[in-house]
């Protein structure tokens, strides 16, 4: 089955991010209209269901373009993402004035302070949750496409 290789790549790499940002979406959900927790949903998850299961599927295209041969393994390939993901984020959101920096912690549409100390916990954690997901969820999709 090798018709199609990139589209299948594509479908493969955008199906983790799609389900887990519906899952997202229904926790804000709740929260914002439930609870009445302050945070402004259109303004968060814009960026990520835009562009995330678009750089899933990107990824998972060059994965597959690389070749068997010259590849590193998948979780590897995952793991390098982030450092993709989280300048592009960090841009746009400063950019549109959601991000601001602050002396001691980064300031999320004027209500949201995350200390830097925390940041340095949380993007090793994010590239250990990005190799995870890419070495079990994508390569078991890329293995039921026929692409692996």
């Amino acid at each position: 089955m090798n018709a199609h290789p990139y589209l299948r790549a594509y479908m493969a790499g955008i199906t983790v991010p799609t389900m887990a940002l519906l899952l997202a979406l229904t926790v804000f959900c709740i929260a914002r209209l439930g609870y009445h927790v302050p945070v402004p949903i259109e303004r968060l998850l814009v960026f990520p269901m835009a562009i995330v299961p678009n750089l899933f599927g990107l990824w998972n295209i060059l994965y597959v373009r690389v070749g068997s041969g010259r590849r590193l393994p998948i979780g590897l390939h995952g793991a390098l993402l982030p450092f993709l993901v989280v300048p592009l984020a960090f841009t746009i959101a400063s950019s549109l004035g959601f991000l601001t920096f602050g002396q001691e912690a980064l300031v999320l549409f004027d209500a949201l302070r995350i200390p830097y100390s925390r940041l340095a916990v949380i993007f090793p954690g994010t590239v250990v949750i990005y190799y995870l997901v890419w070495k079990h969820l994508v390569g078991f999709f890329n293995e039921l496409l026929g692409i692996a």
